[in-house]
């Protein structure tokens, strides 16, 4: 698989992002870029990468502009397992400035018990920020793990907040 690679700057940092055809295969902040190549990896084996542009750009500039829906303008496209999909497209239907608990998420994808496992999908996430795995919390209301940081995961969350 080919895909092209652009770097954008955010108010949280320069952003990786790697598509093919307009479409979103992967995402992380620059100074993580080694777990985007290992999510490129699991997910479609041999990827080769070259610098191109995107006007998929636009939509996450925008979104840090204060155009919270601006992200969900984003068509992706992930690997991952059957149960991955099916946490990450629960992910994006949380709304811009709330949150939910794993454990909710666990119980909407119809999988009560599996809130680890649900975690762990969280964290397996290649496209962060678009897929907003920063707007799942822990039970007890905490800031629980970011791939991008908590300080980042905490920066998204006021910013989503104060525009609502």
């Amino acid at each position: 698989m080919h895909l092209q690679t652009q770097v954008i700057r955010s108010p949280i940092g320069d952003i990786l992002l790697a598509f093919d055809a307009e479409v979103l295969r992967a995402l992380d902040f620059l100074d993580h870029e080694d777990r985007m190549h290992h999510f490129l990896r699991l997910h479609y084996g041999k990827v080769t990468l070259s610098p191109g542009e995107t006007s998929l750009s636009k939509e996450i500039e925008v979104y840090f502009e204060g155009d919270l829906v601006a992200l969900s303008r984003v068509p992706v496209q992930t690997g991952g397992t059957d149960f991955q999909r099916k946490v990450w497209d629960a992910l994006t239907k949380i709304q811009p400035g709330a949150t939910k608990t794993y454990s909710e998420i666990a119980r909407e994808i119809g999988h009560p018990t599996a809130i680890r496992a649900v975690g762990a999908a969280n964290g397996a996430n290649p496209i962060s920020l678009v897929i907003p795995c920063h707007r799942v919390i822990g039970a007890d209301g905490s800031l629980t793990g970011y791939g991008g940081g908590i300080h980042r995961k905490k920066w998204l969350l006021h910013h989503e907040s104060s525009r609502r």
